[in-house]
């Protein structure tokens, strides 16, 4: 880090607001070549809302931002670009049916040269140890392999400022190691700057040089990493002293001080283990290219527990998360639901199973919707009258959702977009949990939350399990699964390879169950 260089990036005095909310409060921060900053809050401090004014995304209704001492024009991402900075954002940006090099020019000026394109990816890959077929589909990739994608094409432009927004949520822990290396080429080698926005304390205390956190919109403050801790981070960034529950420190989960532990602040559920909810019995689901991405999947799931699936991703988690709800169809097997089979039956499926998708953008909402019409999808029994939508009951019944979820909105028709993620997620909670479901999947379901809100969704499984639902928990968070699950299941090339109680677990026997060999 160059600290007696001039500031490569100035943040002066960015204000925003989306209707009655204040997104940005006169957010003032600097970033000098060679530095890593991290930038930490809960879900709706205004983090990336700040460095989408950065990239010109979003224009600010007050302040300027300059790059080497040069004013950014607002609202203008070809400028933004121009003057140096590259976004990766949190969601993905590509184009699934185009191929990599296609999606990295996307953009550009002028006449498109294929071969240029290719050579780009092929480079900046082999430097950065980001390799990866320029040729391939986007829509045939991994989530890691996408992420890399967006790098490469973020890198492609030869920013100056890098912000990722991010980066890791959806990589497993050899793909973050890889992207850390790839910060530290670019800050220390290179001499950029970079800004990394993440609610992974542990991630941000490896890779940053110093920590900006946020709150309300706010700069709460600014230290060098080497004199912080998790404990001292969570507690400025939900402005209150917590303790970080032992169990979830590494994907940073928080429980108030007052509590001794997680336990004492979470309701334990207990397992009927004579009553089976969910039987899936020799699955088999088809790829588009006919691959099996389900191959003689077995698993059952009693009521009153959590099962916790863990695998390296890729294994099928996404083809029973689309089985489960309906979006996948079965080329063998059964699946039954209080022993009712509901591949068969639509109807049956939406009374009986609640579904929190990994991507909730893609799947679980609509963001153009507002939070109110999101709320009574695929239950609009709930605000009819005689079969008539009821714009009062879709109104009072998303009033009475908001506040018993605490989601925070302006009010129930603002639109879906304008909500932070954590509120996001609760509302797709809010509207499974509303139908009463007899299985709840939760599919990453704390994926980009910060410690706060993930520890809120902790609390609601296990809160709903102690209630009697059937769990089903999809993660790649060992930790999180570790911290909520009864039972741990292993998922590995769409095949069940093992089953274990909790207090029964071998993390080397798990580990090799989930690399494919025998345990």
């Amino acid at each position: 880090m160059v600290e007696d260089a001039g500031p490569l990036l100035e943040i002066v005095g960015v204000t925003k607001h989306f209707g009655a909310v204040t997104a940005c409060d006169h957010v003032s921060l600097e970033v000098v070549p060679g530095e890593v900053r991290g930038l930490l809050g809960q879900n709706g401090a205004g983090k990336t809302t700040l460095m989408n004014v950065v990239a010109g995304v979003v224009v600010a209704d007050e302040g300027e931002v300059r790059v080497a001492g040069t004013a950014v024009p607002p609202g203008d991402p070809v400028a933004a670009a121009l003057a140096g900075v590259g976004i990766v954002h949190q969601h993905f940006s590509l184009i699934p049916p185009l191929t990599v090099w296609e999606n990295v020019t996307l953009g550009e000026r002028g006449r498109m040269n294929s071969r240029r394109a290719v050579r780009t990816v092929e480079e900046i890959g082999e430097r950065y140890g980001l390799s990866i077929d320029p040729h391939a589909r986007v829509a045939q990739l991994t989530p890691g392999e996408r992420q890399r994608v967006e790098v490469i094409k973020c890198l492609s432009k030869d920013p100056r400022v890098v912000i990722l927004d991010e980066p890791t949520s959806v990589l497993t822990q050899a793909e973050s190691r890889r992207l850390f290396e790839v910060l530290r080429a670019l800050v220390h080698e290179e001499g950029r700057a970079v800004v990394l926005i993440s609610h992974r304390l542990e991630e941000i205390l490896e890779a940053t040089d110093r920590v900006t956190v946020m709150r309300d919109g706010q700069v709460i403050t600014t230290i060098p990493t080497a004199s912080a801790t998790a404990s001292l981070l969570a507690n400025e960034m939900l402005g209150r002293e917590v303790s970080l529950s032992s169990e979830g420190a590494a994907v940073g989960a928080a429980v108030d001080a007052g509590h001794a532990a997680a336990s004492d602040a979470i309701p334990t559920p207990r397992a009927d283990g004579r009553v089976a909810v969910v039987e899936i019995e020799g699955a088999v689901v088809l790829g588009a290219d006919g691959r099996r991405l389900l191959d003689g999947f077995d698993l059952e799931v009693r009521r009153g527990e959590i099962l916790g699936v863990a695998g390296v991703e890729g294994n099928g988690q996404q083809a029973l998360v689309e089985l489960m709800s309906g979006l996948a169809e079965l080329a063998a097997g059964s699946v039954c639901v209080d022993g009712e089979e509901i591949s068969k039956s639509r109807r049956a499926r939406l009374r009986r199973v609640g579904v929190i998708p990994a991507d909730r953008h893609e799947s679980g909402c609509v963001l153009a919707m507002s939070v109110m019409e999101n709320l009574v999808l695929g239950c609009l029994e709930h605000a009819a009258n005689y079969g008539v939508l009821s714009p009062r009951r879709m109104a009072d019944r998303a009033a009475t959702l908001l506040d018993q979820y605490d989601v925070k909105a302006a009010n129930v028709q603002a639109p879906m977009w304008s909500l932070s993620g954590g509120n996001q997620q609760r509302v797709v909670l809010a509207r499974e949990l509303s139908r009463s479901p007899s299985v709840l999947v939760a599919a990453q379901p704390t994926r980009g939350l910060d410690v706060g809100a993930m520890e809120d969704m902790w609390q609601r499984l296990r809160t709903v399990a102690a209630q009697g639902t059937a769990v089903l928990l999809i993660s790649t968070e060992l930790d999180e699964i570790m911290a909520l699950a009864d039972r741990v299941a292993v998922i590995q090339k769409g095949r069940l390879v093992g089953t274990m109680a909790r207090d029964e677990v071998d993390t080397e026997r798990l580990a090799l169950l989930m690399g494919g060999r025998a345990a």
